[in-house]
Parts: structure tokens; sequence; C-alpha cells
């Protein structure tokens, strides 16, 4: 009989067909037995409930150990959809006290939302006060597959710095999307250290594994606990912040726009960060937080900003001590160099005002008297020393290169969020703007002065005068001390050394100390104390000139260094220089008079004793 090929074949396919089938089906099997999690979960979920511990938060303190951000309980109510069975609403909305329409709508938003599952934990109602934690906890026994979760929150002993340590808020999609520690309802750092070292004060939650019984009530701990995981508390945050300095230039600050920045220069540790206005920290806890910070976001003085760190102003004549330096740096001027000044810089139709003083004068009475002209001569003969440099654009490079060296056009890498980088032009800038080979000295003259297209933030005008203290080298700044437990972050003290030579440092300190005794900074000049300083009356082409100081005490043996911006408050010594003096002498002697006044307590006491 003849064989039927077709047949043979036709074996083999549906064989092969029955083979994928059953292949299909065990790998099938095993993703859904094994593999995938979400399963064994689900099935797991059935018997057990995963009970979230949350750690305390760390606390934060100053750098004289006082207390400033502390915790209290709070308590979520939360359900698990599964496991939620039939229950008498009514009762439930008078528990809570709340409406029936309330309830629905919270229910319609938790399922809304992108993190919604029906085996997770799912807020009902957060921040519960004692009385509703109590009242809702007697009967919680009526409604099955609802329970609460002690959290924390965030209390202040302080009313200010609130631009410095930030606040807490629940997490969004993206968080746990970026982060799989949170979960819904989860609560993380927002804004200052909160938010910066929110891995550090965060800690590490804790698990509770309960069994229950077929009809889904507690019946215990699983395993007698040995599965549970302790929850982790976060460390402590030691802030270089004094609280009552900081406390002083917001006080100091009232009723202008603007910022103060001191720093220790030998450390780069920030002993205050004002921006103002302000706004109390403890406005953004608790229930009302949402509604506080929409008024906040509104509210047209942007309290929310912080001028500080994110503000880029024209810093004005602060700038000019950085110009003498590369003058010098650079042979374009010595000691005995004098550049005339007629009211003003004058050169080829165009001039920049001046104020009167001696002329021609010299690199320390020019810093003394704040002379326009003098500075706008040392940079036009830096940029047309062709010899030197081949062109003004090579010459340009030079002159960026040294003022990036000093901390200026890009971030110094304080350790709080949103740092503004400022704005150091370049010669490509130049370019493009004014036309490759179009442009000369007399064109860019204002950056020699801290205008034109110049901008810099409080932090960097303050750290200008932290690296003229320490002549010639700054450590970068940063507001916290050292982490319980960690220590110190590296990247927060950092030395960083200038293009600039060492000895070209006590000449520039020299004409900032003469600025206080007999110049722009009189208003500076403190009995006892060696001040140095530079004034800056920042031109705005939208209204008043801003107030601006720099600064730092004392001269030989720097502990502090300053700056003060004012917007729109005039002249750099009406309003900027008095606020920095106070923020010095309160800083290196205390109240001002305080030595007065505990002497005079003195004599009371011992009167008494006789």
């Amino acid at each position: 009989m003849r064989k039927d090929y077709n047949l043979e074949k036709r074996k083999f396919v549906i064989g092969g067909f029955i083979t994928v089938l059953v292949i299909i089906y065990i790998v099938r099997l095993f993703t859904l037995q094994v593999s995938d999690s979400q399963y064994r979960k689900n099935a797991d979920s059935n018997a057990l409930l995963e009970k979230l511990i949350y750690p305390s938060r760390g606390l934060i303190f100053d750098r004289n150990d006082s207390l400033v951000v502390f915790n209290e309980p709070a308590y979520d109510l939360v359900m698990i959809p599964k496991d939620v069975m039939p229950f008498d609403t009514i009762d439930f909305c008078n528990t809570l006290q709340i409406s029936r329409e309330e309830l629905d709508d919270r229910f319609e938003k938790m399922k809304k939302s992108s993190n919604y599952s029906g085996y997770t934990q799912q807020i009902v109602a957060n921040h519960l006060s004692q009385q509703d934690y109590g009242r809702i906890q007697e009967k919680l026994y009526r409604f099955p597959g609802f329970f609460i979760v002690q959290r924390i929150l965030r209390h202040y002993n302080y009313t200010c710095a609130a631009n410095i340590l930030g606040d807490i808020r629940e997490v969004n999609a993206k968080d746990i999307e970026r982060d799989d520690y949170y979960r819904p309802g989860d609560l993380t750092g927002d804004l200052g250290v909160e938010k910066s070292y929110e891995r550090y004060l965060r800690g590490r939650k804790g698990v509770e594994y309960l069994y229950r019984d077929a009809l889904g009530k507690i019946k215990g701990r699983y395993r007698d606990g040995a599965d549970d995981v302790e929850p982790i508390a976060g460390n402590d945050l030691h802030l270089t912040i004094d609280m009552e300095l900081q406390q002083l230039g917001e006080e100091l600050m009232k009723g202008y726009i603007g910022a103060i920045v001191a720093i220790e220069p030998k450390t780069g540790e920030i002993l205050c960060l004002v921006s103002s206005p302000n706004y109390d920290p403890s406005l953004l806890i608790g229930k009302e937080r949402g509604k506080h910070y929409a008024e906040l976001v509104r509210d047209p003085s942007k309290p929310l900003y912080d001028r500080a760190i994110m503000a880029a102003y024209p810093p004005g004549s602060t700038f000019k001590p950085s110009q003498g330096l590369i003058f010098l740096q650079e042979g374009v001027i010595n000691l005995s160099t004098m550049y005339p000044c007629s009211h003003g810089f004058v050169n080829a139709g165009m001039r920049v005002g001046c104020h009167g003083h001696s002329s021609p004068i010299a690199l320390k009475p020019a810093i003394q008297t704040s002379c326009n002209s003098y500075f706008c001569w040392g940079l036009k003969r830096m940029l047309e020393n062709k010899k030197k440099y081949g062109s003004i654009g090579q010459a340009f490079e030079v002159w960026k290169k040294y003022m990036v060296s000093m901390g200026y056009g890009y971030r110094l890498g304080v350790d709080l969020p949103g740092e503004s980088r400022g704005f150091i032009p370049n010669t490509a800038y130049y370019d493009k703007a004014l036309g490759k080979d179009k442009w000369v000295a007399n064109s860019i003259i204002s950056d020699a002065i801290g205008q034109g297209e110049i901008l810099a933030t409080p932090l960097q005008i303050a750290n200008l005068s932290a690296t003229i203290a320490n002549r010639g080298y700054y450590i970068t700044p940063h507001v916290v001390r050292y982490i319980a437990g960690v220590g110190v972050l590296k990247r927060c003290i950092e030395r960083h050394d200038t293009d600039i030579d060492k000895s070209y440092y006590e000449p520039i300190a020299e004409g900032m100390r003469m600025a206080v005794t007999g110049g722009t900074c009189r208003k500076a000049n403190i009995a006892g104390l060696e001040v140095c300083g530079k004034t800056g009356t920042a031109q705005n082409p939208h209204g008043r000139d801003h107030s601006v100081f720099m600064g730092f005490a004392p001269m030989n043996d720097p502990k502090i260094a300053i700056c003060v911006y004012a917007e729109n408050a005039g002249f750099g010594a009406s309003v900027a220089v008095p606020v920095g003096a106070r923020i010095i002498e309160h800083y290196l002697k205390g109240r001002p008079g305080a030595d007065k006044e505990d002497a005079a307590k003195s004599g009371k006491k011992g009167a008494k004793k006789k």
C-alpha cells in the first residue's frame, strides 16, 4: 500500500501545535505561581495584613544646639479597599464628622488616583486631631478594613528661617516613580533642608505583619512578629545657622525686599540666610497646609522665593574689589598706578558718572571712595592689550576665568535646592549680542563696576567677601554643620583657591578697611572691631537703585563675612551698611550695649548680696 506523506506531515504539524500549547501553558503557570509577585501578594493579602510603621523624622538643631524642628504624633485613617466589608455609612460619616457627599467624593478621588490599588493602604482622612483619633478609635471595630496609622507632624520652636528649613508635603506620582521607598500618602521634604537632606531625615519604615481569619478579622501577629521590621529613626541635622542671628536679620529686613547672607569665612558655614519677605514655617503643617501654600504662591511679594540664593542681582560696586585683584594679577596696575576721574570715566564720547573725590586716584583710595572711573580705566587697559592677549575676546576670556575662580557665574553648590548661578558673560555672548569683532572695551565698560550684564546672588557676593577675608580661598558655603551618625558631607567642605596670588588680597582688604574708617562705609565703623567693607548702589532700570553692602570682620582674624542686599532702597550706605553693621556687631559682641546691660545687672545683684 502506498504511503500517504501528506497525512504524515499533518501528524507532525498537529503534534508540534499541541507541544507549543503545552509549553505556553507551563510557562504561564510558572509565571503566575512563581515569578509574578503580584498574584502571590494578592494571595498573601487574604491571610496577612502588612501594616507600615512610620519612623520618627530626624530633628533639626541650630549651631548652638538649640532645638529648631521637632516631631509630634499625627494620625491618618486608612483603608485597604479589598478588605472593606459593608458598613453603616451614616455612622461612619458621623464618626468622621463629614457629610455623605464628602465621603463619596473622597472615595471617588481615591479610585481615580494613578497609585490606587485595592490591595494597598489608601488614606481616607489625614492629620487627625487627638480628639478625632480617640473618637474614631473607639468605633473602629464597626468598620472592617479601616485602621489608623500613626505618623508625625513637624513643629517649630522659631517663627523664622522658613527658607532654610523648608517643610514636608504628601508625595505625588513623580515622587513614587522616582523612589520606591514611597507609597501613596507618605510624606517627603519640600523646600529647604527638609528637601535636600530628605534621605537622611526620613529614616526607614518598619512593617508589622498581622494574620486574619477567613472573615478578615485580625487574629494576632504573624509568626509572633518574627518577620516584623522595626522602623529606624531619621538622622538629626545640626545646622550652621545661629537662630538668634537669623531672627535679628529677619527683623532688620522687615519692610524691605532682599536678603542677608552671613558666612564664617574659615569654614564656609552660613551663619544666617535671610530672604525678605519671609513667612512662619508653621503655616505649612497640618490640614491647612494646602490653603496656606496657595496663599503664599499668590502673594505678589513672593515669600516662597529664596532671594538669598535664587535672586540674581547686579552686584554694583561690591564687584570692584574683584576687579582690583584681577588687574593686580595681570599686571595692569600696581599699588602706585593712578587713573583720572573727572566726576566719572570720560572716554571716546562716553561717560560713566562718579561722585566727587581727589583725582587722579590709586587703587586703595579708589576702593575707599568707590571710584567708578578707576575700575573702568583698569578694564579698558586690560582688554585693549592686544600685545599680551591677541584680541579683546581672548582678553575677556582671561577676565572671565578669574571671575569664575572667585565663585561667580556658576552655582557655588550650597546644600539648599534652587540655587541660581548668576551670570558672567563670555566672549561668545558679546559676539552674538553685539556682533563678532564689532565690540570694544567701551561697549562693555559697565562690567567693571558690577553693572551691565553682570548678575550675582547675595550668596555669591557674601562668598567673595569671605574669599577676601581668607586672602584667596573659600570653602563651599553650607547650612548643615553635620548629620548625626553620618558626619559632614565632603562636598560641603571643599576648599576652592582662586587664581589670584595671595599677596594681592592684603591691599584690597586695606582698601575695604579705609572705606569703613573714612569712606563710603562709615556707618559700619564699630568700636573695638576692625570691620572691612564695600558699598554698592546697583542701578535698577525698573525703579530706585538697590542698596548693597559686603564686608567682613575682624580684618586680620575674620569671624564673619556678610552681604546685605535691599531692593529699591537707594544708596548702599543708607540701608544695607547699617543693617550689615548690626549683624556683625551682634555676632561678634552680642546685643548692642549687651556688655553694659550685663555689668549693670551684675552690679544690682552684688548690691543685694551686700
